[in-house]
């Protein structure tokens, strides 16, 4: 999942919500702890080529870098580490950035971590929080074009695809994204559907 813009201040999307707790994960800000795991898990050139701004070498420097940006004061949107709950241990990264065109959701999760739902239990937690924390009518997502896994989670959260655009990726260079939307109609809809869901009832 990638970040297509650089950052946008704008006050209308700021969100003040610290830490989100789900089933089996916590959000929560990045912290010093957290370096060691970082600069391990994205030190990884597949989770690099899919991303706009993550480097390629990734170590204690660029964990560090990273951290004191996630400390700076945001006016919009938001940034957290994600970890699981019974144990603590970081898995990755998600948010929601603020754009040109509103608010994007963006995560990774480390690769031992793949094939677990993490990806979708952050990103479901953040979509939810995106449209009862603003005011935004559209929330909008992109994936690279050869993220298969990435372009699941997009679809499990109700996204709907709006064509193509480029990235321009640190590692990768220019490359072809496709661009999803979900709109603020579709997600109570889909909140709705869950709401009413009997129990016992498969996801």
């Amino acid at each position: 999942m990638v970040a297509e813009s650089e950052d946008f201040d704008d006050e209308s999307l700021a969100i003040d919500c610290p830490v989100l707790v789900t089933e089996r994960l916590v959000l929560r800000p990045p912290h010093e702890d957290d370096i060691s795991d970082l600069a391990m898990l994205a030190n990884n050139r597949r989770i690099a080529e899919m991303l706009s701004r993550m480097p390629h070498p990734y170590g204690v420097a660029e964990a560090r870098a990273f951290l004191a940006m996630a400390g700076q004061k945001r006016s919009a949107g938001s940034l957290y580490a994600l970890t699981l709950a019974e144990t603590g241990t970081f898995v990755g990264c998600a948010g929601l950035n603020a754009t040109e065109r509103g608010l994007e959701l963006g995560y990774w999760i480390g690769e031992p971590y793949w094939k677990r739902g993490y990806a979708t239990e952050a990103a479901h937690a953040l979509v939810d929080l995106a449209f009862r924390a603003t005011s935004i009518t559209v929330l909008h997502a992109s994936c690279r074009v050869i993220n298969p896994p990435s372009r699941r989670v997009i679809h499990k959260c109700g996204f709907q695809y709006a064509g193509q655009g480029m990235l321009n990726s640190i590692v990768a260079g220019q490359v072809p994204v496709e661009r999803y939307r979900l709109d603020r109609k579709t997600w109570v809809s889909l909140r709705s559907w869950a709401s009413n869901r009997p129990a016992g009832a498969p996801n």
